[in-house]
């Protein structure tokens, strides 16, 4: 069985309530348990923090043990280079995702400290995207 590990960035925890136009209106635990169910095979963990920090900890902490990460940084994708650092220092692959298609946003939305270290990067699909990334590390 994989062990894979979703760490989401600052404002995830607002899926549901924040911008619903652009993250939709679904909260990520509810979410969350629709991709345990789908994905029965896997052993899957999450773990939401808003503080940098906090999801460095958590990078180094599951970094050398997991199958996989879907990392989606958030905000902190284009501005953290202790985050791009981390995922660079760690064994196990990561996954950036992201909701929105970054490149359709703001400009400063187009640059991420994590892509040139990560596995691959999946963006726009809306919550569809974790699917996407569950799936690149068991197919």
């Amino acid at each position: 069985m994989k062990k894979l590990v979703i760490i989401n960035g600052p404002n995830l925890n607002l899926l549901g309530k924040r911008e619903p136009e652009i993250y939709g209106s679904q909260t990520f635990e509810d979410y969350l348990e629709v991709l345990k169910s789908k994905y029965n095979n896997v052993d899957l963990e999450y773990f939401q923090s808003n503080l940098e920090g906090e999801l460095i900890d958590k990078l180094q902490e599951v970094g050398f043990s997991h199958d996989g990460i879907i990392l989606n940084a958030a905000a902190y994708t284009h501005t953290s280079v202790g985050i791009g650092d981390a995922v660079k220092a760690i064994e196990v692959p990561v996954v950036e995702v992201h909701i929105s298609n970054t490149f359709s946003r703001e400009e400063f939305r187009h640059q991420s400290y994590i892509s040139p270290n990560a596995k691959g990067v999946i963006l726009g699909f809306g919550l569809k995207s974790y699917d996407l990334a569950i799936e690149s590390f068991i197919f």
